[in-house]
């Protein structure tokens, strides 16, 4: 053998190896892919002013902001149609995640007989049929 072919049988080795070896890039892990056990453990209703609603809810078990979200949303589009009216708009949502798992969300809506204008607008009718179907209770 040639040395250039030794070199080449050497380089190609260490390539090989240090390829091999080398530490893989961890792989992100979608929120679909958590498990997802909630406990609902309440929702706080405080009507504000004529048609603005505030909404504290409380869970354990959330993946993320999204859950605590969705919880508020269950409890605003319920109490639209407690109210009788058919639509609320979404103002606010702020969420904490306290250590052990505890999130607490605190949600303002408006609520209405018509669509109100804005870009985050609900129709309660809608959402809560949905939230029946995901398991998340409304108020």
């Amino acid at each position: 053998m040639t040395s250039r072919f030794l070199i080449f049988l050497v380089s190609l080795a260490a390539c090989g190896w240090t390829a091999s070896c080398a530490p893989q890039p961890e792989q992100a892990v979608s929120r679909d892919e958590i498990v997802f056990e909630p406990a609902y453990q309440g929702v706080d209703t405080r009507l504000l002013d004529g048609d603005l609603v505030n909404f504290h809810v409380s869970m354990r078990g959330a993946r993320n902001e999204k859950d605590v979200h969705d919880y508020a949303e269950c409890a605003a589009a319920q109490y639209t149609l407690i109210r009788g009216f058919g639509f609320a708009r979404h103002v606010r949502t702020t969420t904490t995640n306290n250590q052990g798992g505890d999130w607490q969300g605190d949600a303002v809506y408006t609520i209405s007989p018509s669509l109100p204008r804005g870009l985050k607008t609900i129709d309660a009718e809608v959402i809560v049929a949905n939230c029946e179907d995901n398991g998340i209770p409304t108020v």
